[in-house]
Formats: structure tokens, sequence, C-alpha cells
């Protein structure tokens, strides 16, 4: 059994819920419910910092905490799977075989195995099908991992980072020279993951983009700001499917209000799969969609 403790800052940074969420869930329905370490400050089990997390993520698909709080953890478990979901947004590839072997390579801890191989299909592959036939289905099945208990967080991460410096690497030794358009690449807050922003940045700079990455979770104001900062013609957004569909939309109507008429903007990834169509936004559901348009853009501004 799990005996580590962690400290109410650690389980905020862990599990996304605040601090006052906890303190209240505490006094309103008895959970969490934290030890006292010698200095009297509140301590959490790793047993509960895993029923937190499973909660927040709940929570983001829509439930309501009070329920989810009260009900057995065999419940919890059994509302969690998104793997259906999942698999409606990306097919297995073809050479599954292979992708598992990549994937062995992380829950072997092979960094610089992992790291090779993938260099390898790069030069095998090209950047665009290594992007399209590699990263985007090794990143299907390191979710569905994970959804299923088969690989552990750490190693998500793992996985995470190496093929971020992969792909940057990848980026990095593009040709330079004059480019167009002029696109600023970020998602909004609340949203981390940095892989699909990675995936459309290298499909783009392939196509003559200029590509001005922001990282994750930037204000909606600090986007605009950093649009007419840069001269962009389009601000384009990265949505996971782990970020909760329902605040897309209002998100994106507030930032169309955001940007001027002229500039374009763009939202894609596994999360906008159901989002509604809106004027002034065009949706990106697949990394074909992401090249098409860019390649309407260049059509219809020679």
């Amino acid at each position: 059994m799990n005996t580590a403790n962690f400290n109410i800052a650690a389980v905020e940074r862990d599990t996304g819920l605040s601090k006052d969420v906890l303190r209240v869930w505490e006094r309103r329905y008895g959970f969490p419910l934290p030890e006292r370490d010698a200095c009297g400050e509140r301590v959490y089990s790793a047993d509960q910092v895993d029923r937190l997390r499973l909660i927040k993520r709940l929570m983001d698909q829509g439930h309501r905490p009070g329920k989810l709080i009260a009900a057995p953890l065999e419940e919890l478990n059994a509302l969690a799977p998104r793997r259906n979901r999942l698999a409606e947004v990306l097919p297995p590839a073809n050479d599954a075989s292979e992708l598992e072997e990549l994937l062995d390579l992380i829950r072997q801890h092979d960094a610089g195995g992992y790291t090779q191989a993938m260099q390898q299909r790069i030069a095998r592959q090209g950047l665009q099908r290594f992007v399209q036939d590699t990263v985007a289905p090794i990143t299907w099945r390191v979710g569905q991992a994970w959804e299923s208990g088969n690989i552990e967080v750490f190693e998500e991460h793992l996985f995470t980072e190496l093929t971020k410096r992969v792909l940057r690497q990848s980026i990095a030794a593009l040709p330079g020279g004059k480019r167009r358009p002029r696109i600023i690449l970020t998602s909004v807050p609340e949203e981390q993951h940095v892989l699909g922003l990675l995936m459309v940045e290298a499909l783009f700079a392939l196509e003559g983009a200029e590509c001005i990455p922001l990282g994750t979770q930037m204000p909606l104001l600090e986007i605009a700001r950093a649009a007419a900062a840069h001269q962009a013609d389009i601000v384009a957004l990265s949505f996971s499917v782990a970020f909760p569909a329902r605040p897309i939309p209002g998100l994106l109507q507030q930032l169309r209000g955001l940007l001027p008429a002229s500039m374009a903007l763009w939202a894609g990834g596994a999360g906008v799969q159901r989002t509604p169509a809106m004027a002034g936004v065009e949706l990106l559901h697949t990394l074909d969609d992401a090249v098409s348009t860019l390649a309407d853009w260049h059509r219809q501004h020679p």
C-alpha cells in the first residue's frame, strides 16, 4: 500500500483542484479527509490524491462534484474511461506493431533507444509522414494506455518530453527565409498539452508558414496582444481530447471578439470534434484539415 503523503500545495498542483475547493469539500462532504503533520498542516494520502484526480477529470466532463464525491470508487472508474472517444479521434495505424515497439521502449524507460528509433523513422518517412503516421497515432496509443492503466504517469511524461525534443529539433532544422502566413500557435488556460501544437507547427512550417509558438495556457487577452504585436495573419489554438468540451465555443467566441476581423482564428485538435461551426472560426478536426486549410489560405493570398 502506498503511504506517501502530499501537502495541500502539492495536491493542488497534481489534481488541478484549488486549495479553497479542497477545504470546502472537506467541510461539506467529509472528503478529502487529510491528516495533520507535526506542524499541523494538512497532508493527503496517495489514494486520496488519485481519487481527487479522477473526480477532477469527471468534473471536466460535466459531472457534478457532490455526486462524484459520494460515489464508490468502482462507479467512478466506470464513468472515467474515454476510450470510445479516443477511438473516434484517430484510427489505429497500419504499422501498429512498430508503434507498439516504440511504446515498449517508453515502458522500459529506454530514453536513448526511443529517441534513436524516432530519429530513424524521421529519416525514413520524412517530417510530414513522421508527424501524421508516427507521432499522431503513437500519441493516441499513449492516451489509450493511460486511460486503461497500462502506462504510468511518469512514463507518459517521458514520452511527451522526448517526443517534444525530437519534433523541436526537426522543426529547427528546416530551411529559413521569407515565410508566410505568420501564425501564432498556442492554447488557452487549463490546456496544458503541447504535442498537438508541435505537430501542426511542423506541418505548417513545411508548407512555408512562419510559426510563432507561444507555448500553452495563454490568457485570451495576451493571445490577442501577441497577435497584434507580431502582426499575425492567423491565430491557431490546440484543444486536446482531455480538455472539457463545454467551454470551447465560448472561449473561441470571446477570442474572436478580441481579434481584428482580418485576422483568421483556427482551432484544431481532438477537443474540437464536437464543437459546432461558428462564424469567424475555422475548425480543424484532423492534421489533414490543417494542411488543406493552410493551402486554401495560400490560394486566397497569392
